[in-house]
């Protein structure tokens, strides 16, 4: 009877050691990795930190893309504004060119009249047929000449506004010109910035490789 009990007591305190070392295997802390284990997480690390860059570039990159694509439709859209703003100044000065030249015909049936007044007024007299009809010339041509200054003050205007609309889109051009250089740097630079984190992931994963074969 005694030695039942003891043989069970032993079993009892069997089975509570081993629960204590399985309990105190298990709040053990983890092994220290070896340097080669190291090597390779660095590893690891490493190539996600390559693969985001790259991601982050290309972004850039396709960012930067899409502001060229953008200046470039912006400059052809200017241009064209301006050539269409040159077309209007061009047709403005044949106008004003056309308008002074009838003005100043218009200026000398004037003077002609006028003349042709003073004659008729002391050969025939002031009231006569003569007169009367150089003066309703006289009033027409005035007409015409006033007709002609107005048309010339309008095309001035005309002028002077196509003038600004072509030197406000020159301005533009020129902003896009600028915008256009400075987006195809930011680009370019972020085409290198891409080369060289391919490059670096490269040298990465053959680390990575030659890491996992030092280890084996």
């Amino acid at each position: 009877m005694n030695a039942e009990k003891l043989i069970r007591r032993s079993a009892i305190g069997l089975a509570f050691a081993g629960l204590l070392a399985g309990g105190a295997y298990a709040q053990s802390p983890d092994p220290t990795p070896t340097p080669h284990q190291e090597d390779i997480q660095n590893d690891k690390k490493d190539i996600r930190s390559d693969k985001k860059d790259v991601a982050k570039d290309r972004a850039d990159r396709n960012a930067d893309q899409r502001d060229i694509n953008k200046d470039k439709r912006d400059l052809a859209k200017d241009r064209a504004d301006r050539n269409m703003d040159q077309r209007d100044i061009n047709h403005d000065r044949r106008d004003l060119n056309k308008d002074r030249t009838d003005r100043n015909a218009d200026q000398g049936d004037i003077n002609r009249d006028k003349a042709q007044l003073v004659r008729d007024d002391k050969q025939f007299g002031a009231n006569s047929v003569q007169a009367q009809a150089d003066r309703k010339d006289l009033r027409a041509d005035r007409a015409d000449r006033n007709a002609d200054q107005r048309d010339i003050n309008h095309d001035r205007r005309d002028l002077n506004k196509d003038r600004a609309d072509r030197n406000a889109d020159q301005r533009d051009i020129n902003h896009d010109k600028a915008d256009l250089a400075k987006d195809r740097n930011d680009r370019n630079q972020d085409q290198k910035d891409i080369n060289k984190d391919k490059k670096d992931l490269h040298k990465d994963r053959k680390d990575l490789r030659k890491d996992r074969r030092g280890h084996k």
